[in-house]
């Protein structure tokens, strides 16, 4: 299932990156939990979920970031920012890449600050 999901993740990266942002790092872990991708979109650091899925059975790739997993982002996205400090000062957002095999998988759904620091999806 690990490969599944680094293939979404190579996918993602690639499409934000020829939307013009820069990697900063993938797959950043913590006993918290990981962030996907990490990207520098002009000034503002994306920390981004990758989703996909291959049935709408249970509903699309993008509802499928509950809130639970937001935590898990946020408090990721704060450890990040704690052990590279050069980024602290960035303004932050958490977006969502999301690929559904009902629809045009070659083209994501991309949702810039699909959350904020605090709440739920916005």
């Amino acid at each position: 299932m690990r490969t599944v999901g680094q293939h979404w993740e190579r996918c993602a990266e690639a499409y934000l990156s020829r939307q013009g942002l820069q990697s900063i790092a993938r797959n950043f872990a913590t006993r918290h939990g990981e962030i996907d991708l990490i990207m520098l979109d002009d000034h503002h650091i994306a920390f981004v979920e990758v989703r996909y899925r291959s049935a709408s059975r249970f509903g699309d790739a993008r509802l499928s970031v509950t809130a639970a997993k937001q935590r898990r982002v946020r408090r990721c996205a704060q450890s990040f920012l704690q052990t590279h400090p050069a980024w602290q000062s960035y303004p932050c957002r958490f977006d969502v890449i999301a690929y559904d095999a009902h629809r045009d998988v070659h083209e994501p759904l991309w949702l810039r600050a699909a959350f904020d620091t605090t709440t739920g999806m916005s």
